[in-house]
């Protein structure tokens, strides 16, 4: 049985602005006998909080939120929540680390200039007679509808695929650094999706700032390391208040939480 999942609004968003998200983490201090002490820090003890504001919800939506709240049972049951405030993908500026799957005749090379003036761009080289990919795969909920984007640059402009689960979409790299962008809904039932972009046979091409996010359009580029699915949040409070503002518009405001430690 899958994990249910926090709605997406009728516009393909899960927020709308403003967004306050506040991390609490915890340090270990062990006093010795001597005075001194050990700092440790305990990442089980981290607790992420998101305060979602919503204002001109039509019924239908607000009626989803609601009905997922009731759902859940309030703070109760558990499911996945996609951060809105965060890329999705993990180590987006490390594309040696683990949460990567790159085909075997793509080579990575690290330390090449970005287009932000720094040195984390990375070259892709396609050393197969066959288009290669690199990518990660979510957890990441079905029906609903994301956005992968990455900057790229080439020696001689050519066409690479973007990929967001099965759906593919062409793209042409030009000779300097531009931000390449594919939105697709993801198809129902589905539990995991993998966001990928695929070089073709014999070409080397530079990339930086592959993002993915659960919104019909491109952000801001965000560096990440964790990554942003979190797959067993809950909701913050046990009442939920609806407040109706006018002819299907109506605002409330919901907390979701995430601790590693329940």
């Amino acid at each position: 049985m899958s994990t249910p999942s926090y709605p997406q609004l009728a516009s393909g968003t899960l927020s709308q602005y403003p967004v306050r998200k506040t991390r609490r983490t915890r340090t270990v201090v062990n006093l010795a006998a001597d005075g001194s002490t050990v700092r440790l820090a305990d990442p089980e003890a981290e607790t992420i909080e998101w305060r979602l504001e919503y204002e001109g919800l039509s019924d239908s939506e607000a009626d989803a939120v609601e009905e997922f709240f009731t759902a859940a049972e309030g703070s109760l049951q558990g499911f996945t929540f996609l951060d809105p405030m965060s890329n999705l993908l993990a180590w987006s500026d490390r594309l040696d680390a683990e949460a990567w799957q790159t085909d075997p005749l793509l080579v990575a090379t690290g330390g090449v200039d970005d287009p932000g003036g720094g040195t984390r761009g990375w070259r892709l080289n396609n050393t197969g007679g066959g288009g290669q990919r690199i990518g990660q795969t979510l957890q990441a909920p079905g029906g609903y509808t994301y956005c992968f984007s990455i900057y790229v640059r080439i020696a001689r402009a050519a066409v690479v695929r973007l990929w967001i689960g099965d759906e593919a979409a062409e793209r042409v790299a030009p000779e300097s650094w531009s931000r390449l962008v594919f939105t697709a809904a993801a198809p129902e039932g589905a539990e995991s999706i993998r966001f990928a972009v695929e070089v073709p046979a014999g070409t080397e091409l530079d990339v930086y700032g592959m993002q993915a996010e659960a919104q019909g359009g491109a952000g801001v580029y965000r560096g990440s390391t964790h990554g942003g699915v979190y797959p067993d949040a809950h909701f913050g409070e046990d009442v939920f208040r609806i407040t109706r503002t006018g002819f299907n518009r109506n605002s409330c405001t919901v907390k979701v939480i995430h601790a590693n430690h329940l």
